[in-house]
């Protein structure tokens, strides 16, 4: 599981906008989104390099939390 920082993401578009970011990754499984926190956690196998650049192009910077 990778859990990603993303501090821009504050309503429930955003929300959905990382969903569909993240969910286009290849392997990238199930994942949730806290918008509280501003975490997101991915429990595929995904590489976090592919969740972190798939997130940027869609205009949410992340880390790795």
């Amino acid at each position: 599981m990778t859990t990603l920082s993303v501090p821009d993401m504050n309503c429930n578009h955003c929300k959905a906008t990382v969903e569909a970011a993240l969910g286009a990754v290849p392997e990238a499984g199930a994942v949730t989104v806290d918008l509280t926190s501003r975490k997101v956690e991915v429990t595929g196998p995904a590489p976090a390099a592919a969740l972190i650049q798939a997130l940027d192009k869609a205009g949410y910077p992340a880390t790795i939390a």
